[in-house]
């Protein structure tokens, strides 16, 4: 049996922890877009999450979650040395620039655009651009200054680097959606391809946005996804009429395409249940620390 030993925790925001995972077969197969699904025990849920990085010489892969329900909570309590039950991946679809000419990349002006957790998996799609020499910018949005992660890594890969806080703590004051037509509209930016990554409801007004402006747009559904094998069915949604399951069609879709309203229908109807998840978790820690 493969064994999961968690390298690396760090504290990148308030319950947003990045973890380097001991998974050689992954590192070496990862490619931008993919995920992996984990558990943390035999008992634990199947928790899909975005590969941020990977390093192939050593066998890590990155992964950045936050700590919002239960099994994330008993995930990020774990510590480095520790160990995870299962870690299986690379799963999904690649991102589709990487079958792309590089040739007729490195001719496209490439924006992306994060929001909150969503800017990890920007990570690995600008790190293999910068790689191969291909120009990009990028925009992250964040609630707070306090919230907006990788910053020093991004800020290797380009100088392009734009920020957007609701409460303008930092960069652009409002969502990210608005500082991408201020980029445009304003300072005259030029973009042919932008890639979307966040909650769903960022990507939806930020996909709007690109519309109106006439920018192809690529949106990732990873926040969608439950089971990770398009067996449950949680990830089923409408793309240009027809459907879709994110997990084994995507993660990666037409942006204009997506019936968003229907995809954010679908991940509401599970928040009842993972509240009563988080409630039972929250009553086990606190009944071992008293016990």
């Amino acid at each position: 049996m493969a064994i999961f030993e968690i390298l690396e925790k760090k504290l990148l925001a308030p319950n947003i922890y990045s973890m380097d995972i001991l998974a050689p077969r992954v590192a070496k197969a990862a490619l931008p877009g993919q995920f992996i699904i984990l558990r943390v025990d035999e008992r634990g849920e199947r928790i899909p999450l975005t590969i941020c990085d990977t390093k192939r010489e050593e066998g890590r892969v990155t992964i950045v979650v936050q700590a919002v329900g239960a099994s994330t909570k008993q995930l990020v309590s774990k510590e480095v040395g520790d160990y995870i039950r299962d870690f299986v991946g690379p799963l999904g679809k690649p991102s589709a620039f990487v079958n792309e000419d590089i040739g007729e990349l490195r001719k496209k002006k490439i924006l992306f655009a994060g929001g909150g957790v969503g800017t990890a998996p920007i990570f690995p799609q600008a790190k293999w651009m910068w790689e191969r020499g291909i120009d990009f910018h990028i925009a992250l949005g964040a609630r707070t200054r306090d919230l907006i992660i990788l910053e020093e890594e991004f800020s290797k890969l380009t100088d392009n680097l734009y920020f957007a806080t609701d409460d303008g703590s930092y960069g652009f004051h409002g969502f990210v959606n608005a500082a991408i037509e201020d980029l445009v509209l304003n300072e005259g930016k030029e973009y042919d391809l932008c890639i979307i990554i966040g909650p769903m409801v960022m990507m939806k007004f930020t996909a709007m946005t690109t519309k109106k402006l006439g920018i192809p747009s690529i949106v990732s559904l990873n926040p969608i996804m439950v089971d990770g094998t398009g067996m449950c069915g949680a990830c089923r949604v409408t793309v240009g009429g027809e459907t879709k399951f994110a997990c084994v069609d995507g993660p990666e879709f037409d942006a204009h395409l997506v019936d968003f309203d229907e995809a954010i229908r679908r991940q509401n109807q599970y928040r009842e249940v993972e509240i009563e998840r988080d409630h039972e978790y929250c009553q086990l820690v606190g009944g071992l620390i008293n016990g």
